[in-house]
């Protein structure tokens, strides 16, 4: 049984491509100059969406394996479908809102104590558009790749 998880390409690859967006997530991260955080290795948000990447590439090794048009294929595309929207649409806003709502807290940091209001919200929760697309493309590619040099 063990033997048959870690050989599950159509498990392998989505993970393989997850990790390889944050890997990438980290080698963007310190070229635009904000130094070597291994946290950018676990964290959402940021370019490539590692979602959409994983969903994508999941998607793309059941259609190549099981064939474009099986069942788990369109169960698998409409899961895509669902993760890269929310990345994109709701995780973004939310995004968005901790922006705001940190500005809020600051103000209310200078008339508080410290104590009172110490946390911050995450600012980097969601996705631009471009940085789903990305994450998307590099599932595409990876598990493409993958495959067609497994000899699918």
């Amino acid at each position: 049984m063990l033997l048959d998880i870690i050989t599950n390409e159509v498990l392998i690859i989505p993970i393989c491509t997850w990790a390889l967006a944050q890997i990438l997530k980290m080698l963007i991260a310190v070229i635009k100059g904000n130094g070597f955080d291994l946290s950018y290795f676990v964290s959402s948000g940021g370019m490539p969406s590692a979602h959409s990447a994983m969903v994508s590439a999941l998607a793309v090794s059941v259609g190549m394996t099981e064939g474009f048009g099986s069942a788990v294929f369109g169960i698998s595309v409409v899961l895509a479908l669902i993760v890269i929207y929310d990345s994109a649409g709701v995780r973004q806003s939310v995004s968005q809102q901790s922006v705001v709502l940190n500005r809020i807290v600051h103000e209310l940091k200078l008339r508080q104590s410290r104590v009172v209001l110490e946390a911050e919200l995450r600012e980097l929760v969601g996705h631009t558009p471009f940085q789903v697309i990305a994450g998307t493309a590099l599932g595409i590619a990876v598990a493409w790749f993958w495959l067609i040099l497994a000899g699918f």
